[in-house]
């Protein structure tokens, strides 16, 4: 995963796209560097105005024009394992929110902690996975997050919050689209265990040679999951425009019984949508195949130098020289053929800085 983003080294107003995995995005008003919490802290406390908190930048769309106010870069850094609670086989490990979240997963497969083995490859830092709940291939973090510090900017206090707190659901939480928080550490519950979870996605489990409900080591967990991203150019590389992303832009919509029987009826010849059931008897719909069935295939697009990755539909990348205008022409584009086709409206996944979709 690449780590290539330089940190601001003049007066000159900093292009904010150094920072993102898009690599788009304007200048900031002003860019402060934080290594510790009292660091971030401080920041906070002392600006007025608007305020951008960011790590690993892989899950934001800055706007062309940038951002006004400060924008904190959290550089902090740190695993620490805090407790073994006695009888039960897992271990609690806090991280560091500026931590890089994959160099957490691979210390987890190294230590023999289980749990988050199949969020390999994610990009960005330990701190965002809790604002959206990142998951990936049957694995969320809202599963082994136990608990999440925090400083409230409204009651100007740290305090540790538990997932009852959080709100977790499906890639949101209550940080997400909110300025109030800024994550500090994440503390996670492991299961020591040299084998991994049981390998609950499909695609994974036929990549391992397994069932799925199996367990594997968790070495091949991380092995399988890895090949899997970089197939789908979900592993960032300097030098492959295809991983210049946020990764999948736009979520798979949650629809309630009666919506996912007319688009199944919408559907007609294309096909019944590959959906999941969830609660309430809700249906979690593939955004890829919506997007793939409304004629936006791989490697669609190309104006303004963005376009769907030649390798995952649900991918917008940034092919070199592109802007972030064009990247949300493209999503507009891709939002309201879906829409007209199917009546599905998808919603994107990112964090929108200074624009909308």
């Amino acid at each position: 995963m690449s780590d290539a983003y330089a940190e601001p080294s003049s007066a000159a107003p900093v292009a904010l796209g150094a920072y993102t995995t898009l690599r788009l995005g304007g200048p900031a008003g002003r860019v402060v560097t934080a290594t510790d919490p009292d660091e971030a802290v401080a920041t906070v406390r002392k600006t007025d105005g608007p305020l951008l908190v960011l790590a690993g930048g892989s899950n934001v769309v800055v706007a062309d024009e940038g951002f006004p106010g400060t924008v904190l870069l959290l550089r902090t850094r740190g695993i620490e394992v805090v407790a073994r609670p006695e009888g039960t086989g897992a271990v609690e490990v806090e991280v560091a929110a500026g931590e890089p979240w994959d160099d957490f997963v691979a210390r987890t497969v190294a230590e023999g902690w289980s749990g988050v083995e199949c969020l390999s490859g994610v990009p960005g830092s330990a701190g965002a996975t809790p604002i959206q709940n990142v998951g990936a291939y049957g694995q969320e973090v809202a599963e082994t997050i136990v608990a999440v510090e925090v400083y409230d900017r409204l009651d100007e206090d740290t305090r540790w919050l538990t997932p009852e707190e959080c709100r977790f659901a499906y890639r949101t939480s209550v940080f997400k689209h909110s300025d109030r928080w800024l994550v500090l550490r994440v503390r996670f519950r492991l299961v020591a265990s040299g084998e991994s979870a049981p390998v609950r996605y499909a695609e994974l489990a036929r990549a391992l040679g397994v069932e799925v409900g199996a367990r594997v080591p968790l070495a091949d967990a991380r092995a399988a999951v890895l090949r899997l991203r970089a197939g789908k150019a979900m592993v960032l590389a300097d030098d492959d425009p295809d991983t210049w992303s946020v990764g999948s832009f736009f979520t798979n919509p949650v629809l309630s019984a009666e919506a996912y029987r007319r688009l199944v009826e919408r559907a007609g010849d294309a096909g019944e949508p590959p959906a999941w059931p969830g609660a309430g008897g809700t249906m979690k719909v593939s955004a890829a195949w919506l997007i793939e069935r409304s004629g936006f295939t791989k490697g669609f697009g190309g104006a303004g130098g963005v376009a769907i990755s030649s390798r995952h539909t649900l991918a917008l990348t940034n092919r070199g020289g592109g802007t972030t205008a064009a990247l949300l022409e493209l999503a507009r584009t891709v939002r309201n053929g879906v829409q007209d086709r199917f009546g599905v409206v998808l919603h994107p996944e990112p964090v929108l800085v200074n624009c909308a979709l």
